[in-house]
């Protein structure tokens, strides 16, 4: 299933996230803005792993003093994701 997740505080402005829900991994992610390298390095850590693995790996990672950063948004994501399923 397909979810798309806004995005606060950052440069990319929306994560589109591919999930297995039968096995609660991540099929594909992708990133509108943002620094396009390291988020397609980003997304290619993160393929096949389980949604709770990636949440516990990027969650409270800071950018420049921001408070938050692409990964932790992509974990903030994925916990909302997680509580739906």
């Amino acid at each position: 299933m397909e979810y798309k997740y806004q995005t606060a505080g950052v440069c990319a402005r929306e994560i589109t996230i591919d999930i297995n829900e039968a096995d609660e991994t991540i099929n594909s992610v992708s990133f509108l803005g943002g620094c396009n390298g390291n988020l397609q390095g980003i997304a290619a850590l993160v393929k096949g792993k389980k949604i709770d693995e990636v949440i516990a790996s990027l969650r409270g990672i800071d950018c420049n003093f921001k408070g938050t950063s692409c990964p932790d948004q992509l974990a903030q994501a994925l916990e909302a994701i997680s509580e739906e399923l």
